[in-house]
């Protein structure tokens, strides 16, 4: 028993508008909605039907004021892509469907790396590295 360690669920993101965060997320990395959920509280799916991101609707959420200031983030994603090509691309759709651009880092030829705010202001990070 002493090997034994609790497995990771899935993140959870607090938002004004939980659906609306979730559609975001869902739209950006493909996952799909687990059936039955209410609005304030929604889980997605990846391909395989594992639970990786869930949403709880709050009353109200200051964003984070990143980098710096009186509210610092608490945590954030980490996205990657296998290519610039790939980043760039990314880029254009996270942006379209709502991502603000908070650091642009694109050109660093070590770790290429680009950070949003998502619509209710997460910090979020897309960045060339390898897949696991």
């Amino acid at each position: 028993m002493a090997d034994r360690v609790p497995r990771l669920r899935q993140v959870v993101l607090d938002a004004p508008d939980a659906r609306a965060l979730a559609e975001f997320y869902r739209r950006l990395l493909g996952f799909s909605y687990r059936p039955g959920d209410p609005d304030d509280w929604v889980v997605l799916l990846d391909a395989s039907g594992v639970p990786r991101l869930a949403f709880q609707q709050v009353p109200s959420l200051p964003p984070p004021t990143w980098p710096s200031g009186p509210r610092p983030q608490m945590l954030h994603l980490d996205l990657t892509v296998e290519t610039r090509a790939e980043l760039d691309e990314q880029h254009d759709r996270a942006v379209s469907l709502g991502a603000r651009l908070l650091a642009d880092q694109a050109d660093d030829p070590e770790e290429p790396l680009r950070v949003y705010a998502d619509p209710a202001g997460h910090p979020f990070c897309i960045f060339v590295g390898p897949a696991f």
